[in-house]
């Protein structure tokens, strides 16, 4: 089997989808590797070390035509539309719900296509998933931004002159990336509060030294599917902000992280809320690029408003490309080898996991 990894176009992207050490896992798997000059470069990985690994080195013309798979982080951009022919198979996220064009392009050019972030999240699965592996780096570096941005520290601090209290943080949404920014911010000496729709999560959030703000309502029996949240009621959202205002009023970092699958995020604080925060006070919405979790957030932009910095920085795991793309790389890895056998792309599609996966097959349009 020949894999193609092409070089990343999104503005800002610097992750690439193998690195030189899962090159050398495929070709010892018997496969060939080849990479487009310079697809590695943003992640610091040279065309020297691809070389290394046992990689070709070529230009994007000749990946893509030489290639039986096509691998990438990134959904394809319209340039790479044209290159693919058919009887060819793409895999990397895709977001097939959100861009019905490009998903009806791809289909008219008979690929086969799976969505990396659409792969469920059971435990035979689990070291195939990306949003997991992407989402524990971005909790860890939204914490990090935080800090930068707060103009105070996080631990306490006894000194001659004096003590300084720990700065407060609180969480909305104990999932991967929620997980990670606690264990970050308890590392970083903060006290940490922490809230989640599904009350499942308070001993997750317990266990890494977060008070856990629960909601208390009937309707909480069912609000995860497949992992990932559901949505709730307007009710729910009103309970939800009252147990939490106390602790969002005195938070001296907030970091919110709530997303639906296939949805728009939810809104969990307004702008009104953000009027009675502490001057100073700093906003992380990781939720920002799905239309954010804070009313007056904005896509890659520092919005100061009422005293209180609102950061909506997108593609965070992109900020940490070195470790990012090495698990981006593994998930990829283990995913590719799951789809094949002797050496080729062969699925049962009955399996699990490529019914959530395959979003085109030669040329049929399966999930838009």
């Amino acid at each position: 089997m020949k894999i193609g990894v092409i070089k990343e176009t999104r503005p800002g992207e610097k992750r690439v989808a193998l690195t030189p050490a899962v090159v050398k896992d495929f070709i010892s798997d018997g496969n060939e590797v080849l990479v487009e000059t310079n697809a590695g470069l943003n992640s610091h990985f040279t065309d020297e070390d691809y070389k290394n690994a046992g990689a070709s080195i070529l230009d994007k013309k000749d990946v893509f035509n030489q290639a039986d798979v096509i691998v990438k982080v990134n959904p394809p951009s319209d340039d790479d539309v044209d290159f693919f022919r058919e009887g060819q198979i793409f895999i990397g996220l895709m977001f097939p719900y959100n861009q019905p064009e490009l998903i009806q392009k791809l289909a008219e050019k008979k690929i086969t296509a799976f969505a990396m972030e659409l792969i469920p999240r059971i435990s035979r699965a689990q070291n195939m998933d990306v949003l997991s592996s992407q989402s524990n780096l971005a909790g860890y570096k939204a914490v990090i931004i935080g800090a930068d941005e707060l103009e105070k520290i996080f631990p306490l601090m006894m000194t001659a002159a004096g003590t300084v209290k720990p700065a407060r943080v609180l969480i909305y949404g104990v999932g991967v990336a929620g997980l990670q920014a606690i264990a970050t911010a308890k590392r970083l000496g903060a006290i940490v509060e922490a809230t989640d729709i599904r009350p499942e999560t308070k001993e997750e959030a317990e266990s890494l030294g977060a008070k856990f703000i629960q909601v208390e309502d009937e309707s909480l029996k069912d609000v995860s599917e497949g992992g990932y949240a559901k949505e709730v009621s307007e009710e729910f959202l009103r309970k939800q902000k009252e147990a939490v205002d106390k602790s969002l009023f005195q938070a001296d970092l907030v970091i919110t992280t709530a997303l639906v699958m296939g949805r728009k995020a939810p809104r969990l604080i307004t702008e009104e809320q953000i009027k009675q925060m502490k001057h100073g006070a700093v906003i992380v919405d990781m939720a920002v690029e799905q239309g954010g979790n804070v009313e007056i957030s904005e896509p890659d932009k520092i919005v100061e408003k009422h005293g209180v910095k609102v950061v909506g920085k997108t593609n965070l795991p992109s900020l940490l490309a070195v470790n990012a793309s090495e698990l981006y790389a593994k998930n990829m890895y283990n995913f590719l080898t799951f789809l094949s056998k002797e050496g080729q792309v062969q699925y049962d599609k009955e399996d699990e996991i490529v019914q959530g996966t395959l979003v085109i097959e030669n040329g049929n349009i399966l999930k838009s």
